[in-house]
């Protein structure tokens, strides 16, 4: 299942999944919406505002990015993880108000902060408190961003015994702040990814260009994402029509 980030305005939005039913194809769309503490203030607003807008895009397959600005759920700070454990929640009420089948959520890990010493087993923590008492119909994704080194992500995996728990593979953040090629990423965390994020960059900042306009290997990282991640829906993370269009050939969709 490929999924459109919606970073662009909903008219660009609806001509994309257009194209997709002509191609027939269908196509979903990952909610930004409610990645942010303001929109999430006025939640009971914010969801009666987005519902109008998913009708008007034909009611799409849906996922949610989660808030993240100033939120940390492995933070030393226990009233930091209070209200990251509020933030969460309510973008996962609305996931559920929505019908999407996943929710994503960073990983907030900061290595210029944080020492990767003792980081695992707090996230993994707080994961399984959060976790407690919700079942299985909404999958939730935890998503590298800045993080340098695989293996504590791989560590929170290990340590949770969730099955609607799963990662969220960024293939751009892996490639521009990672020492580790994408393609060790894949296959070391194929087998714990639920959802992929895909766009490129030239390693010098996250700037979400089009699969083939910057220098990940693409084809190389494509054959082994469907090798190893072949469980994993995928989102793509571009910013205009064209650039949308330019992934889809990539992997072989438009």
């Amino acid at each position: 299942m490929i999924y459109i980030s919606h970073l662009m305005e909903d008219e660009i939005l609806a001509e994309l999944l257009e194209e997709g039913r002509k191609r027939g194809e269908v196509l979903g769309v990952e909610s930004i919406e409610f990645g942010i503490g303001f929109e999430l203030d006025k939640l009971p607003q914010t969801l009666k505002s987005y519902e109008k807008r998913l009708e008007k895009l034909g009611r799409p397959p849906l996922t949610l990015h989660g808030p993240f600005l100033d939120l940390n759920g492995a933070s030393y700070d226990t009233r930091i993880q209070k209200a990251t454990k509020e933030r969460f929640q309510q973008a996962y009420d609305a996931a559920e108000y929505l019908g999407a089948s996943k929710i994503v959520y960073h990983s907030g890990f900061i290595p210029q902060i944080y020492l990767e010493e003792g980081w695992a087993e707090r996230m993994a923590q707080f994961w399984t408190e959060f976790l407690d008492g919700k079942g299985e119909s909404i999958q939730i994704c935890m998503e590298n961003v800045l993080d340098r080194n695989y293996r504590l992500v791989r560590e929170v995996c290990k340590r949770i015994n969730h099955p609607a728990f799963a990662l969220c593979l960024d293939i751009g953040h892996a490639h521009v702040y990672s020492p580790y090629p994408v393609e060790e990423w894949i296959v070391e965390l194929g087998k714990y990814t639920g959802h992929i994020h895909l766009h490129d960059n030239r390693k010098d900042k996250d700037s979400h260009l089009a699969l083939g306009e910057g220098t990940i290997p693409v084809e190389k990282a494509l054959k082994l994402l469907k090798k190893h991640c072949s469980q994993a829906t995928c989102t793509l993370e571009n910013r205009t029509k064209e650039e949308v269009l330019q992934s889809l050939e990539r992997i072989g969709i438009m």
